[in-house]
């Protein structure tokens, strides 16, 4: 396996090094179906951001078939320090993907049905109530039809909200200040606000997935943090990923970056007191720090139906499961922001799936899943051609440019086989 790596001419020794460390075997791209010479096309593409001062740098990899075909860096990290490939990334969104597997975990251990009320579970729930006006008097509400499941927490049917939007529901979990305190601290807050929308009514993207970090601590007995490690990191030994950043580590993180008048500023530096620590609130929705060599090994377990090096962690029809679409056109989201961003979309457990390619103008295949981070991270798995991109940045606002859709295409012109 190892010699493919010395065959890929077009990673340097140190690539060779971190795919070999990590189980993650190289290719030449025709060894896979790929053209060398279309693939080569990625970097001056992404290259050209960096020239033009919109983007501080990233990271590029494509892998098809199990083979690291592109492995690509580009501008600097910091100030003054280069991008490099095992550069710490704050994947945000992309920690969603994870708890749905930690959770996927426990449900085929038998700990749970998905259409189990969730406050079988968590008993905090039972007396929710469903906002319906506000008034003069305050808040106005209303029992909910039915109880929220297990299954609403993971495909964002829940009724909770509380990421972006504007509502008098909203306006509370802001007063609320969900993130100071525990996930248990968290519940305890939530329990005593109003849901949004009736359960299983509307697709609203939410604090959903902190419920389902809490409700692993629950069913495991164990913090979220260490099953994470001790049930995933550790067996596909992705090292680099946690909540926080070692202090050893922690020239490897990257600043983040937003526009500004003349191109970029640096809105966030890394700082030890912030990312080396490790942190008291276990964010399920987007707390995770990783790498892009590591969250290619995490989409390699997917794309394997479960198993990646000898590891399973899911038995393949849970996978299928999970990256199938169920959700229905009537209650997908219709906002400026979601709704063209999932339109030709379904969703699944953690991710978007791809159900029409007219509709979404993408020339891949129905049945690929997706998702991204709100520093501009971003995964993509085509199970039908085995393909996976990976792209990590540090620049909000997420979708400011077009880098995502570009990658993709640029990946899939290079599909010759």
């Amino acid at each position: 396996m190892y010699k493919t790596i010395f065959l890929f001419l077009s990673l340097t020794t140190t690539v060779g090094c971190t795919i070999q460390e990590n189980g993650l075997p190289a290719a030449k791209p025709e060894m896979v179906g790929m053209s060398s010479e279309r693939l080569n096309r990625i970097k001056p593409v992404m290259q050209r951001y960096i020239d033009e001062n919109k983007l501080p740098g990233m990271i590029t990899m494509v892998a098809r078939h199990g083979k690291v075909v592109h492995f690509e860096k580009y501008g600097s990290m910091d100030i003054d320090k280069p991008m490099q490939l095992n550069t710490i990334f704050r994947i945000a969104s992309m920690t969603k993907p994870v708890t749905s597997v930690a959770v996927m975990m426990l449900y085929e251990e038998g700990y749970f049905q998905l259409d189990d009320p969730v406050s079988d579970y968590i008993p905090e729930f039972k007396n929710l109530k469903v906002f319906s006006s506000i008034d003069k008097n305050g808040i106005n509400t209303v029992d909910p039809v039915r109880p929220m499941t297990i299954r609403d927490l993971l495909i964002h049917t829940s009724g909770l909200t509380g990421v972006g939007a504007d509502s008098p529901v909203d306006s509370m979990y802001s007063a609320a200040d969900l993130s100071e305190g525990t996930l248990k601290e968290m519940i305890q807050k939530l329990s005593e606000i109003p849901l949004l929308y009736q359960p299983g009514t509307r697709w609203n993207y939410s604090r959903s997935t902190e419920v389902l970090g809490y409700l692993v601590e629950v069913l495991s007995g164990k913090p979220f943090d260490e099953f994470l490690k001790e049930r995933i990191f550790n067996p596909l030994k992705m090292k680099d990923t946690d909540f926080y950043v070692p202090k050893e580590k922690f020239n490897r993180i990257g600043a983040v970056y937003a526009p500004d008048s003349v191109g970029i500023k640096i809105i966030m530096e890394p700082d030890t007191n912030t990312v080396s620590i490790p942190v008291k609130f276990l964010s399920g929705n987007g707390g995770l720090f990783s790498t892009a060599t590591d969250y290619m090994i995490f989409c390699q377990m997917l794309l394997n139906k479960g198993e990646y090096n000898g590891v399973r962690l899911l038995g393949s029809r849970t996978v299928d499961l999970m990256t199938s679409n169920h959700i229905s056109n009537e209650i997908m989201p219709d906002d400026e922001f979601f709704g063209p961003l999932l339109s030709g979309m379904g969703f699944g457990f953690g991710f978007a799936v791809l159900q029409d390619n007219i509709k979404t103008n993408i020339i891949d295949s129905e049945g690929s899943y997706w998702w991204s981070g709100s520093g501009n991270t971003y995964f993509y798995i085509d199970p039908k051609e085995e393909l996976v991109l990976i792209l990590m940045s540090q620049f909000v606002p997420n979708y400011y440019y077009p880098v995502f859709n570009q990658l993709r295409v640029l990946s899939y012109q290079a599909i010759v086989d």
